[in-house]
């Protein structure tokens, strides 16, 4: 085995300091040593990794991350102009480091140990997946835009006809009358479409308390388990020391209704099928509020999981757009009303897919009391921690 270079002693309290603080940095960070050894790896390092620091330092850098990896170049380039390299939107992704595995680099020589170099990860997904949510919301905006237009400018029309419709349905042939049914019924249909379009343009503020998350999810539940679920097993995973969440019931009810209704659906008459309630803390991302120095903390995590065939990769980033939907006879405005309840709680839902396993993960504030200014400031783009 190549020996890893030999590095000068530093005074033990010196030596523990530079430990702390590298472990406290929330970005895997590795030292890779003139041999191509992870010669040293913080602790979100071995978490991104898989593997102990320990395992790391005894092989080479390329036993860990993708053939051909962009990295492995970038770390000779920094070793021969002796000068830092960032390199942004790295795919990393590979069965041992996991999907999605897109990542930012930052990658600087050692110049006391010539030929050593540091390499610093920034994870790309949730900031990804974060942008994605805010296009959600613009699109949501817009589909109010064009609910409002639609209630005042076509319902009005549909009235009369369907009224002329049913006027013509007493003085003709019972041939003729099936057409005139098909008018009254077609004009219904588009009725009802508006009526489900106008929820978007509903802008007025809900009444919101303190909840407890499992009350609301065994409600769901319970309607689920009698009616579309009742063949599905469904299981719960729950933390039971969870704070309670600042947000409207009947809202959250509707949210988690459509999720586990979309979950049944995928999961269908699979006698395999299970679709599983978890809620966990996790704190860590936080989230800049437009026009103040305040961050949203959104330490709440709460998904629903399913081993149904998984979204089609080329669906999954437009998935909560308006009028998207891989149903034969659906609307495409479900998951886009989930998007804006929860926007409009200041949390973002996602999903992440793959085949046999599919989780819709709703992220939100933990509640403060009655008092809730950090949940009705709007999210936009900033730093996340």
């Amino acid at each position: 085995m190549t020996e890893k270079p030999n590095i000068p002693e530093a005074p033990a309290a010196a030596n523990g300091l530079s430990m702390a603080v590298l472990n406290a940095i929330q970005n895997p960070v590795i030292l890779v040593d003139e041999n191509g050894l992870v010669a040293f790896a913080n602790w979100e390092a071995e978490s991104f990794f898989g593997a102990s620091a320990n395992h790391l330092a005894r092989h080479d850098i390329s036993a860990f991350i993708p053939f051909g990896s962009p990295l492995l170049t970038l770390i000779e380039q920094v070793r021969e102009r002796k000068a830092p390299v960032n390199e942004y939107r790295v795919d990393l992704s590979s069965p041992r480091l996991g999907a999605d595995k897109l990542v930012d680099l930052y990658v600087a020589p050692v110049i006391s140990e010539p030929g050593s170099v540091v390499v610093v990860f920034q994870e790309r997904s949730m900031a990804d997946k974060i942008d994605r949510q805010l296009t959600h919301r613009a699109a949501a905006r817009s589909v109010t835009g064009l609910a409002s237009m639609l209630a005042h400018e076509i319902k009005n029309p549909l009235s009369g006809i369907r009224g002329a419709a049913q006027l013509l349905e007493t003085s003709v042939n019972d041939e003729d009358r099936a057409l005139t049914r098909l008018i009254c019924d077609e004009t219904d249909r588009i009725v009802s479409l508006v009526d489900r379009m106008e929820v978007f343009s509903d802008e007025r503020p809900v009444d919101r308390m303190p909840l407890n998350i499992h009350s609301v999810l065994d409600h769901v539940k319970a309607i689920a388990k009698a009616g579309f679920a009742r063949r599905i097993k469904v299981t719960e995973n729950y933390d039971p020391s969870l704070p309670s969440v600042f947000a409207n019931r009947d809202q959250l009810v509707q949210v988690f209704l459509n999720l586990i209704k979309n979950a049944a659906e995928a999961v269908g008459d699979r006698p395999e099928g299970e679709i599983m309630l978890t809620t966990a803390y996790r704190p860590g991302i936080r989230l800049s509020v437009a026009g103040t120095r305040e961050k949203i903390s959104l330490p709440l995590e709460f998904c629903v999981h399913d081993n149904g065939p998984g979204v089609p990769s080329d669906l999954l980033p437009h998935l909560f757009d308006p009028f998207i939907t891989t149903k034969t006879n659906g609307s495409g405005l479900g998951l886009a009303l989930v998007a804006k309840i929860i926007g409009g709680h200041g949390g973002i839902v996602e999903c992440d897919s793959q085949q046999n396993r599919t989780t819709f993960r709703v992220l939100m504030p933990a509640s403060k009391g009655q008092a809730a200014d950090e949940d009705d400031m709007p999210m936009t783009k900033g730093n996340i921690e």
